[in-house]
């Protein structure tokens, strides 16, 4: 696949009706091209991070008025995770507001979620923070599908948002997850002010994982006031597509999630982005602190595209 910024760059400035045509071939080439995996995101521990991502609501350096809760129970977890099934949900994500998840009662009851979510027969994954590769094993033998540990943008721009982490704490803990035999979730954010050459650093990092994430989510900035980030100007729609469908290219056997700032994106862009080779989206009315569209809106909306919800292979 081709791995530089500067082929990466050719492949995103095609002129778009080529662009998406070889994003379409790519993609019915190795996935069904009408199914699109709902997945629900659960927040299981809120605010009070130690890190200082200026995008996120949840950093306790931030003043976004976040309350801040305690680690979930078990019983309030499963109710979601059965309602996310009941709904079409194939994929159930538990995040954690955590730099690091740390041995001890805490990440025994992680655990036990992992075990019971995946009883129900739906993918399980986690955002826990940075783990070691005992805490991966941990995970994996309690029947964990993912993990998800974003890169959120290029190694270049990183320090821009983030200073409390390196980037190479990040590849770490994938590297752990990896190794755990864990499928890697891993993703970026679009709009936090960084340039198109950040964006292709971003899929150059992401093409040199070993293996190639399973899983590749991206993200519009949703702007949370009191956040470093919170005047972030949109991200521009055909921006969005043309990096959609430069990651399908790329990456042509991952999941390439639509993430946040859905809510904020009509229909009609949405359904370029399918057509660019996203093929799974976050449902419920909630991304962890941000509004999100609601399971029956996403199902009207495929329904009107003759497209349906993916079921479980």
């Amino acid at each position: 696949m081709p791995s530089t910024v500067s082929e990466i760059s050719q492949i995103y400035h095609q002129p778009l009706p080529d662009l998406l045509f070889e994003a379409q071939r790519v993609h019915r080439a190795h996935h069904d091209p009408r199914a699109v995996q709902l997945c629900t995101l659960s927040n299981i521990k809120t605010g009070l991070c130690p890190e200082n991502c200026g995008y996120c609501s949840q950093s306790v350096h931030h003043k976004s008025g976040l309350a801040a809760q305690e680690l979930s129970s078990l019983d309030a977890v499963m109710a979601e995770a059965q309602a996310a099934k009941a709904a079409g949900s194939t994929r159930f994500c538990m995040g954690a507001a955590w730099r690091e998840i740390k041995d001890g009662p805490q990440f025994e009851r992680v655990l036990e979620m992992v075990r019971s979510v995946s009883a129900l027969g739906m993918e399980v994954c986690c955002t826990l923070g940075m783990l070691k590769p005992h805490q991966a094993e941990r995970l994996k033998q309690a029947g964990l599908t993912a993990y998800n540990h974003n890169l959120d943008t290029g190694p270049g721009y990183y320090p821009q948002v983030v200073t409390t982490r390196a980037y190479q704490d990040r590849l770490e803990t994938i590297r752990a997850v990896s190794a755990a035999g864990i499928s890697v979730c891993c993703g970026g954010i679009l709009g936090m002010g960084e340039s198109l050459t950040d964006r292709f650093e971003l899929l150059e990092a992401l093409g040199s994982l070993d293996p190639i994430p399973e899983s590749i989510p991206i993200n519009c900035l949703v702007p949370v006031a009191g956040t470093p980030l919170a005047d972030s100007a949109p991200v521009e729609p055909l921006d969005l597509v043309r990096m959609i469908a430069t990651t399908r290219i790329l990456l042509p056997v991952a999941m390439v999630r639509l993430s946040a700032g859905r809510l904020q994106m009509s229909e009609e862009l949405q359904a370029l982005c399918f057509l660019a080779g996203a093929n799974s989206i976050f449902t419920g009315p909630k991304l962890l602190t941000t509004p999100n569209p609601e399971h029956s809106h996403d199902l009207k909306m495929l329904e009107k595209l003759g497209m349906q919800p993916k079921m479980t292979q």
